[in-house]
């Protein structure tokens, strides 16, 4: 068996293989250059490396695992379809109202994203004749079909790429999305068309018609992208089965992923979150915040007992828009070794949010990047070295480095090339701090019961600033850090996710509302069946979990509570809501177990577990300082500003519980582990290091 997980990242393209045979394992992983022109293209060139490295056929390859940001930079850069809306007539302004919400209750120029840069235009919404009525779905106006299909033709005239059916209340019956979808592509039959009922199936009409024209806007160049990556891949002998990570941690089908392409938006950042709850457990560890510090960005969640934390639906949105999908809640800051360093016009300070990217790159990429970047800065002061840099695979000039700061920011603030660098780390390292808070702190979670796990290229040389600025008791550095995101994606399970909205207060129900959602869990079950007899999937291999989201009867938003394997009857309906309290007390600091529980959604999420990667261990070592393990010692800054001479080990020489005393630097292909004096590293038996400051392992 041989799989390949790759991870697109701004800069770089992070590609990990295993082979498994028999009882020996190979685990080879490797770096090249991501392609923004087209993401499929670095995709390719890193499969085809990581091979040549192993030694392998792309031929013998069984799977490919892809974790990809191109749906999200559609959104970002509003680089998506033309998007066309059929709708019930007298409401084809949801999209345009929203929920009245102001991003910033108390600017005079603030923007909203829905009005000023809208999925649909105004005029590519058409209003047709129907109506659905609650509660119980009821058809009170028929589907003008006639109406349905005028609009279907001034689509075709306008030359729509994608279009929506979005119908009030059709998540109580979607029996009119359906009938005008089928309209619409007897007019349309090469358009990318859903209808809001198929994208998510769930109450609200603003959300539901939101995700509809997201999962749209997004599908023709996601489905194309996907396509194009096979016909690359086959064209290179690669006839693996390709997979692709969800924003909820699961992995999908192409086909499925093609069709509700609103899945992928988070794609890249669940594969770090995946990547570090897999290291933590190889460190015994279970409350764990991770940061995936790449070359653009930095990616920042939390996990809590070993459970990845799924976003709140209030929360879950991209670009200021809202999507009703499953998210692995992360937060996403412009911050990375790519970040530029400038003077505002004001003459500030700053560092990002604008990166250098792979092209041109910092400036010691010599590619023609002139302004200072965050690697710039660690590579003036010593914490880079340029003969190491991705084992030696990219060649970057120091001199490069000290330029750029020198004019860009010594120079006119009046300070050594040093220190300037130190200040561009400070400002930088500061604001992922602040964002680390915002994602713990200020949700309840406290950072001295955490470990943080820092990885993606820079991460590692971040981590134990990180963890001072915040507190955390220790720090992990994974076995391969620049390659976390790609490890994720051979470490996670095959999932799919499925909803109904289905209102009953649970400490109030009947029978028959009891036999009501047991039927829409039946169906949502036999739905999942069905996919998953497509992927082949054995029934044996099959697990299903029932959620509920439920909330305060006349509460905004919902909260999940499971709901126990089985029929919901009064004593399960009992244990949901006994869950939903606790949940909201975790989530809100208070729970009033006195008032009823509204169930508004139920979920049913279906998953398979699949083959995990499984590191060898390491020799035992158990030495301090090896010395053998020493390639060179070299002068360091650090962020006190002492300046240090600071032997760099070579990590593939240290053994399972070897000791490394800061100052240290651990060098490996894909990164590089910054050991600050006061630190001692110690190497677990899978080859991850944990780093705690002296006195408090």
């Amino acid at each position: 068996m041989i799989r390949i997980g790759v991870d697109v990242g701004g800069t770089f393209t992070d590609i990990i293989l295993e082979r498994v045979a028999g009882s020996d394992r190979q685990v080879v992983v490797t770096k090249v250059p991501s392609t923004p022109h087209d993401q499929s293209e670095g995709v390719v060139n890193g499969v085809l490396k990581v091979c040549a490295l192993a030694g392998v056929e792309p031929g013998a390859v069984d799977a490919v695992f892809h974790g990809t940001t191109v749906a999200t930079n559609m959104i970002i850069e509003r680089a998506g379809a033309k998007v066309g809306m059929v709708t019930t007539r007298g409401f084809r302004d949801i999209l345009h109202m929203g929920r009245h919400k102001r991003p910033h209750n108390f600017s005079l120029q603030f923007d909203v994203p829905w009005q000023s840069k809208p999925l649909v235009k105004r005029r590519d919404r058409l209003a047709v004749t129907e109506r659905i009525m609650p509660p119980d779905g009821s058809i009170e106006v028929p589907l003008a079909e006639d109406e349905v299909k005028q609009a279907a033709e001034l689509f075709a005239k306008r030359g729509m790429d994608a279009v929506i059916i979005a119908f009030l209340f059709s998540f109580l019956n979607n029996e009119h999305e359906l009938r005008a979808k089928e309209i619409v592509r007897s007019v349309l039959p090469d358009a990318f068309i859903c209808a809001s009922s198929e994208v998510v199936n769930t109450i609200r009409e603003y959300e539901r018609f939101s995700s509809a024209a997201m999962n749209a806007y997004i599908g023709p160049k996601t489905s194309a992208y996907l396509r194009n990556l096979e016909g690359r891949l086959r064209a290179n002998g690669v006839r693996a089965m390709v997979r692709i990570m969800q924003s909820n941690g699961g992995i999908s089908t192409v086909e499925n992923a093609s069709e509700l392409p609103i899945g992928l938006l988070l794609s890249g950042p669940a594969g770090g979150v995946i990547g570090g709850r897999w290291t933590g457990e190889h460190c015994a560890k279970d409350n764990i915040i991770t940061i995936d510090i790449g070359g653009t960005s930095a990616d920042i969640s939390v996990i809590e007992g070993g459970e990845l934390r799924i976003k709140n639906p209030r929360d879950t949105e991209v670009a200021g828009l809202p999507v009703l999908v499953p998210m692995i809640d992360t937060d996403a800051i412009a911050a990375g070794g790519g970040s530029i360093a400038y003077l505002d016009p004001g003459g500030a300070f700053r560092v990002g949010p604008r990166s250098a990217g792979a092209v041109p790159g910092p400036a010691c990429y010599a590619k023609g990047g002139e302004e200072p970047t965050v690697t710039d800065a660690q590579v003036v002061l010593g914490r880079m070295d340029p003969e190491h840099f991705l084992g030696g695979d990219l060649t970057i000039d120091a001199s490069l480095s000290a330029r750029a700061i020198e004019k860009h920011i010594a120079k006119p603030l009046g300070l050594s090339v040093e220190k300037a660098a130190l200040g561009i780390l400070k400002i930088i390292n500061n604001n992922m701090a602040l964002a680390i808070n915002a994602n713990s702190v200020a949700k309840g979670v406290d950072p001295r019961n955490f470990s943080l796990a820092g990885f993606g290229g820079a991460g590692p040389l971040h981590s134990v600033s990180l963890a001072e600025a915040i507190y955390a008791k220790d720090v992990i550095s994974p076995v391969h850090p620049g390659i976390t995101a790609a490890t994720g994606l051979l470490v996670t399970d095959l999932q799919y996710e499925y909803t109904q909205s289905t209102l009953i207060v649970l400490d109030k129900a009947s029978k028959d509302e009891f036999a009501r959602v047991n039927a829409v869990l039946q169906d949502l079950k036999a739905r999942a069946d069905k996919q998953l007899d497509a992927d082949g999937i054995p029934a044996a291999q099959r697990r299903f979990r029932q959620v509920a989201e439920c909330r305060y009867v006349g509460q905004g938003f919902e909260l999940r509570a499971e709901i126990p394997d089985g029929l919901l009857n009064e004593t399960s309906a009992k244990a949901v809501i006994d869950h939903f309290y606790d949940v909201h007390k975790q989530v809100y600091g208070h729970a009033f177990r006195d008032q009823s529980c509204e169930m508004v959604t139920v979920r049913l999420i279906a998953t398979v577990a699949v083959d995990t990667l499984t590191l060898p261990k390491l020799d035992k070592g158990g030495r301090k300082n090896p010395e053998d393990a020493v390639m060179y010692t070299r002068r360091t800054v650090f962020d006190d500003g002492s300046s240090l001479d600071t032997p760099r080990y070579q990590r593939g020489k240290l053994l399972a519980d070897d000791i490394v005393e800061g100052p240290a630097l651990i060098i490996q292909h894909n990164s590089t582990t910054l050991v600050p004096p006061e630190w001692v590293a110690r190497v677990a038996l899978h080859g991850d290091i944990v780093i705690a400051k002296e006195g408090a392992r």
